[in-house]
């Protein structure tokens, strides 16, 4: 007789539907204690508990049920092993055929606050993984199951051919490793607490299919961390077209951007660089001061605000091409206005960001660091030239470091206020990007102006360059460089006021 055995957390109809299909099909049911009384309830009556195959109760809480050799030696079998064979017949050990098993939910509990860790520690599955690797180990004749969306291909093959092709069985097996390294990986990282473990186990769930990677003929995925919880995880896309790779990342930099501020912020963006951010009274002016600021680099790219989307400001974005729109929400009737535009992606997303660690890919390995949160305040930036900041200097440069952050490196950030004029990064040297950046910004204001940049002045031409402009009073670097009397000198002679932070910033 063929045999299932059935042991899962989840029990819902979709299970007792399919198990009820196993069973008219001819499949002794074999299940645990809570999935064995849910299907009787439910009345299938077919059905045996583990402990009729085992001659032994579940024990210590339910902790030791399914690992017993009448159980294993039914899965592990390899039936074209003669010896293997005439063992469990020997020992009067069935046959199992299906191993049906979904796991304690312990990647979902561990974010319930409420939850200690001696009640933690009972979510961590011993007897489910096991039994569904060894189903796994044996997949040339044994199904192994547990994901329910397999139900539906292992229903029709039976249906079709009598029992689950090998072509099957192997992709399933496949998955069974895939979801217990990734269930493992989960608890190793609760326990651990390490950033920089011996091995690097880092789970994530397939989230969705992207429209396609960087380019068109590049088959793309997003996928979302299973222990670390982020503001990507969980925003929503509420209109448009299907996301591509482009759009996730350069999402993901608007939304890290806007939200380090408390007054309402913009800010577009661009093949993963910032084009605009500025600050407002409300989020209007924010808006106006963000397009304003390149109005030519905003065309196609993403938006991001930190406050609701208002009627008024639905209005003004329809009178420009945007891929993206990111707000935390949007106030009443604003969806309508804004789906005028049919193929506008609208995004409600409002999780604070949580990211601790970056990765980078690189060919056979992968570079880990922690992510770079430091901001420069009262305690540690130190003035290096006769001149000091103004009041409303020191705001307009703290507001640029925070964007400078963002721009790929060598970067320069030139700002007005808590507006952004010119933006400049990835250059392969600083002065180019100084250049770039001032230029700029000259387009749109001559007077009031700040320079902040992502790393040292290697040399003082950067500051002979922002001298020229008439138009900078202020500087902000990290300061490090052999050359940084010759940059302070030069600051001096012109009337310049400039502080060092000590900590460089770069983004490659």
């Amino acid at each position: 007789m063929k045999r299932a055995l059935v042991s899962v957390y989840e029990k819902n109809e979709i299970l007792f539907n399919f198990v009820s299909f196993l069973d008219k099909k001819g499949y002794q049911i074999v299940s645990t204690g809570g999935t064995y009384q849910f299907l009787i309830k439910k009345g299938l009556s077919n059905i045996i508990e583990v402990s009729d195959l085992t001659s032994f109760p579940e024990i210590l809480d339910g902790r030791v049920k399914t690992i017993h050799p009448n159980i294993y030696g039914g899965i592990l079998a390899n039936r074209s092993v003669e010896k293997h064979m005439k063992s469990i017949h020997s020992y009067n050990i069935h046959l199992i055929d299906i191993v049906l098993v979904n796991f304690y939910p312990f990647c979902e509990k561990i974010y319930q606050k409420s939850i200690n860790i001696n009640s933690l520690i009972e979510f961590i599955d011993i007897g489910g993984p096991s039994i569904l690797r060894a189903a796994a180990k044996n997949f040339l004749h044994v199904t192994a199951i547990t994901d329910s969306n397999d139900y539906e291909f292992v229903q029709y093959e039976i249906e079709n051919y009598g029992f689950p092709s090998l072509k099957l069985r192997k992709k399933l097996a496949g998955k069974a490793f895939n979801f217990t390294s990734a269930y493992d990986s989960t608890i190793s990282q609760y326990l651990l607490d390490d950033q920089f473990p011996t091995y690097l186990q880092t789970s994530y769930e397939k989230k969705m299919n992207l429209r396609y990677g960087e380019n068109p003929h590049q088959k793309a995925a997003y996928y979302v961390n299973t222990f670390h919880k982020g503001s990507m995880q969980n925003f929503r896309q509420l209109h448009g077209k299907k996301l591509s790779f482009n759009n996730l990342r350069d999402m993901d930099i608007a939304w890290k951007i806007v939200t380090q501020f408390s007054e309402p912020a913009c800010c577009t963006v661009k093949h993963s660089t910032p084009c605009g951010v500025a600050l407002g009274k409300n989020i209007i002016e924010a808006f106006q001061k963000t397009y304003y600021a390149d109005t030519i680099s905003s065309f196609g790219g993403i938006m991001a605000v930190n406050v609701p989307i208002t009627k008024e400001l639905a209005k003004e974005i329809n009178h420009i091409f945007l891929e993206v729109v990111l707000s935390p929400s949007y106030e009443s009737d604003v969806l309508n206005i804004l789906k005028i535009k049919k193929n506008i992606r609208i995004i409600s997303i409002s999780e604070p960001i949580s990211d601790k660690l970056e990765y980078a890919q690189i060919d056979g390995g992968i570079l880990v660091q922690e992510s770079d949160y430091f901001f420069p305040h009262e305690k540690n930036y130190k003035i290096v030239t006769k001149k000091e900041f103004s009041d409303q200097e020191l705001k307009s440069l703290f507001f640029a470091q925070k964007v400078v952050k963002y721009v790929k490196s060598n970067a320069i950030v030139v700002a007005k206020g808590t507006q952004t004029l010119g933006i400049s990064g990835g250059q392969t040297n600083r002065i180019w990007a100084a250049r770039q950046a001032i230029e700029r910004a000259l387009e749109k204001s001559k007077e009031g102006l700040v320079l902040v940049s992502d790393a040292f002045f290697p040399f003082r031409d950067v500051v002979d360059e922002a001298a020229r402009s008439g138009g900078i009073g202020a500087i902000l670097q990290p300061g490090g460089s052999i050359r940084d009397e010759e940059s302070i000198k030069a600051c001096n002679d012109y009337g310049i006021a400039m502080a060092f932070t000590g900590k460089r910033h770069f983004k490659h």
